[in-house]
């Protein structure tokens, strides 16, 4: 597995294309792997997310794959041809280091959604037909979600010092985006926090495998960094 980086360049056409419709970014993050390429395997499958920098307003596009990708065509498209450059590193030193109890601080990208389980009468709007996809709107709702799912992805969200989940939630969106003739509609929304490995076996495999739907688009990809306050 391996995990890469590449800087948008917001100031040209190719890059608000892309950062406006996760379709068209879907696609090209598909195009930097040769059509034999593995795309989905037991040991993992292509996941993506944007990131804004807080310190720059930068954009940062995160891939994690299970073969090397190339960037170049959206560098040429989207980012600094004259400094054709990403990160590409391999993800296996991390995941072997992976063991129970430790923490980490994490982020996540995802689409928090339910299934309708009761029908509500209003079938003119299809809004409470049983086993219709529905996406949490409240904060309360976005953030059980996550909480409902840690344990069988083999993780703890940590509580801070008054008991609650140590965990910000923001970026909450309802995108609309065109896939072909039809419209997309996503709710989306951004997690951050510090968890606790409760399950090495499990939480490397949600490393590598995602977290919710929406994973084409954009949503899922889990990425950890060293929790300073331990």
């Amino acid at each position: 597995m391996f995990i890469s980086r590449i800087a948008l360049n917001k100031a040209r056409y190719g890059a608000r294309q892309l950062i406006s419709s996760p379709y068209k970014l879907h696609a090209a993050v598909e195009c930097a792997f040769p059509p034999n390429a593995v795309r989905n395997n037991d040991e993992g499958r292509i996941l993506w997310r944007l990131d804004t920098s807080v310190a720059d307003n930068g954009v940062w596009l995160y891939v994690v794959s299970p073969e090397k990708p190339d960037f170049m065509h959206i560098v040429e498209q989207a980012g600094w041809p004259m400094h054709a450059e990403w990160e590409t590193k391999n993800y296996e030193p991390l995941l072997e280091r992976i063991a129970k109890g430790q923490r980490w601080h994490f982020k996540l990208r995802a689409n928090p959604v339910r299934k309708a389980k009761e029908d509500r009468g209003r079938r003119r709007r299809n809004g409470g037909i049983v086993g219709k996809v529905q996406g949490h709107v409240t904060v309360g709702q976005q953030l059980q979600w996550l909480i409902d799912r840690s344990a069988s992805h083999g993780f703890a969200i940590l509580c801070d010092q008054n008991d609650r989940p140590d965990v910000v939630v923001r970026e909450r969106h309802k995108e609309n985006f065109k896939r072909a003739d039809a419209t997309v509609t996503l709710v989306t929304v951004v997690f951050e926090g510090c968890l606790e490995v409760t399950d090495a076996e499990l939480f490397c495999k949600t490393l590598c495998q995602g977290i919710g739907r929406a994973k084409g688009f954009g949503c899922g990809l889990l990425t950890i960094a060293p929790d300073l306050n331990n």
